[in-house]
């Protein structure tokens, strides 16, 4: 019997099916264009944190269902954008710090990703190690400080950053810097190397 996988586009999926929905249902229709415009990016975000790809999507679709079940905060009109970064930065720093078995899963999973060129055996365990290291590093910072340096590399902007984190958008530089010091000092305070 043959299985034939597909990968699931966001447009594909649907919160809750267009005729089930009453007409009147706008925080529905929210919550499901919020889902269709940030879903991809925010597991691309989860999966470079995790390392695990299935698990991302997990936290992601965690993220928009925890949305949809706050009828207020979808009323309120406020940048939806933000909370949901927020809450899945959170939920990801979260699942890294809980589960030690993942960090195993992790590194098996960093390995397929890391394209058709096989790197030698000792390459593939360099990489792993310094996943594993950044990983922890990160772990232990500032919720904020690992905030900022996984939405700053996964892309975002600083206006971006600013909302996504409630902060001032002229302050974003300076926090960044500052919480890239703290990551290369406690990097170096463990490993006694440079990132």
């Amino acid at each position: 019997m043959d299985v034939v996988l597909r990968v699931v586009q966001p447009e594909e999926m649907a919160l809750e099916p267009a005729a089930a929905r009453p007409a009147g249902n706008r925080a529905a229709a929210r919550v499901e264009a919020l889902f269709r415009e940030h879903y991809g990016r925010i597991v691309s975000m989860l999966a470079r944190l995790t390392g695990d790809r299935a698990h991302s999507e997990e936290i992601a679709s965690d993220v928009f269902h925890k949305l949809s079940q706050r009828p207020a905060l979808l009323d309120s009109g406020d940048d939806l954008a933000a909370w949901i970064y927020r809450v899945a930065t959170n939920a990801g720093l979260d699942a890294l710090r809980m589960n030690s078995r993942r960090r195993q899963r992790e590194e098996a999973a960093a390995l397929d990703v890391m394209g058709s060129a096989q790197p030698s055996a000792l390459e593939q365990l360099l990489s792993a190690e310094r996943a594993a290291r950044v990983r922890t590093v990160l772990a232990v910072l500032k919720p904020r400080d690992a905030q900022l340096l996984l939405l700053r590399s996964s892309g975002l902007a600083y206006r971006e950053l600013a909302a996504a984190l409630g902060i001032e958008a002229g302050s974003v530089g300076t926090l960044l810097a500052r919480a890239e010091a703290e990551f290369e000092r406690r990097y170096r305070a463990r490993y006694g190397e440079s990132v």
